[in-house]
């Protein structure tokens, strides 16, 4: 029979053991990582998983270039020059992808479009701005850690760039938002029912979580804000008019609890985000 002595030993040597495994755990491969896009205010990506895939998800950094070469590398942890999101869920505007959503298979893809992260679902996320135009951004990638394996080592830095804003010309719904004495309208109809500025600045600063109805009205005030501004209509006004019919009687959250489908909206949001971000009608304004 073993000693009290011997048994101790043996259990710490597994302890140490067990402790030695999940430290030393194999990391997940190396996602990869491109630029599919870019706008004035936003860039899209496509992040690909390595062969262990990303099922518990994958993390981007980014952070203007002027700071990463000033540094020599990414800003620390917490420093507000530095931006990041983890992708966990199941998006519900940007949907392009083999996986369906953010936990990747491997081999499998999604994108993933920074700068437009505040109605988009899946994400955990602070940083939910807008991002500036014609500006470079370094960005990184890493696999979150899952089941057996580790987070990943990040991708090589990689270097995108927004595109160039044009003259004469639209704003985008974030420029609306935070400018609200530019606004030209002092009331903003949707649908049937008409919004005062407070209402309307409520409704900018409530995430979508999912609800086509807000993912829409976001993009229905600024285009409706551009016009009244002296945008040239021609490219939306159509949309303008389905948009109006599709809403209805629904009263926006969170002055109301309507809900649309995002499958619903999905085209009439594309469209108007199109002309807000200066890709249709007459170009994108300097903020």
């Amino acid at each position: 029979m073993m000693s009290f002595a011997t048994k101790l030993l043996l259990a710490t040597l597994l302890a140490s053991t067990l402790m030695g495994t999940r430290a030393f755990a194999t990391p997940e491969s190396v996602p990869a990582v491109m630029q599919m896009s870019a706008k004035a205010s936003s860039a899209r990506l496509v992040i690909m998983a390595g062969v262990t895939g990303a099922e518990s998800g994958f993390t981007v950094d980014w952070v203007q270039k002027s700071v990463y070469d000033a540094l020599g590398d990414f800003p620390a942890a917490g420093d507000p020059a530095l931006h990041s999101s983890d992708f966990v869920g199941v998006p519900v505007w940007i949907v392009q992808g083999s996986s369906g959503d953010f936990t990747l298979p491997p081999t499998k893809w999604q994108a993933v479009e920074l700068g437009e992260l505040f109605d988009e679902s899946g994400v955990v996320t602070s940083a939910t701005g807008e991002l500036d135009a014609s500006t470079d951004y370094v960005i990184r990638v890493k696999a979150k850690a899952s089941a057996g394996y580790g987070e990943s080592a990040p991708t090589a830095p990689l270097v995108v760039s927004t595109a160039v804003q044009q003259q004469n010309c639209t704003f985008t719904q974030g420029y609306w938002k935070n400018h609200p004495g530019a606004w030209p309208a002092g009331t903003v109809k949707l649908g049937t029912v008409t919004y005062t500025p407070a209402q309307l600045l409520s409704i900018f600063n409530q995430p979508a979580a999912g609800n086509g109805l807000l993912i829409l009205a976001h993009q229905l005030i600024a285009a409706k804000l551009n016009i009244a501004n002296g945008a040239d209509p021609t490219a939306v006004q159509q949309s303008v008019i389905d948009a109006d019919s599709m809403i209805g009687g629904l009263i926006v959250p969170p002055i109301g609890n309507g809900y649309l489908s995002p499958s619903q909206t999905s085209a009439l949001t594309d469209t108007l985000t199109e002309y807000n971000e200066g890709t249709i009608g007459p170009g994108h304004c300097n903020d």
